[in-house]
């Protein structure tokens, strides 16, 4: 059975390409745009996985890890951001892994099949 996949990226190019890269790497992806839509299917389905974005409109992804947590302890979370610098940030140490963004999607994937094969 495929592993069941949530991420949550804002920017709809990027989520697109990450779904598509995910699905073809073998996986069941689920993509939402915001930590809102994101909290909703996570009360509604269960994830093996959770990517997520942290800078995103409304709540960001600091906020959504701290709500998953709460709801669901046991589900790994990889933190996905373009910037380097909330790695300093604590809250962010509750994540399990924690990738920069690049052109290439091989640390991301890597980090996933670490996490969940």
């Amino acid at each position: 059975m495929k592993k069941k996949i949530l991420l949550v990226e804002d920017e709809k190019n990027l989520c697109l390409l990450y779904k598509e890269e995910l699905k073809e790497a073998g996986y069941s992806v689920t993509a939402v745009l915001d930590a809102e839509s994101a909290l909703d299917k996570i009360k509604g389905q269960t994830f093996d996985l959770i990517i997520t974005d942290i800078r995103m409109p409304g709540k960001n992804g600091i906020d959504l890890i701290t709500q998953v947590m709460a709801l669901r302890k046991d589900v790994p979370i990889i933190i996905n951001t373009a910037y380097q610098s909330y790695k300093d940030d604590f809250m962010t140490w509750a994540a399990d892994a924690y990738v920069v963004k690049s052109s290439s999607m091989s640390e991301l994937k890597a980090k996933i099949k670490e996490l969940i094969g």
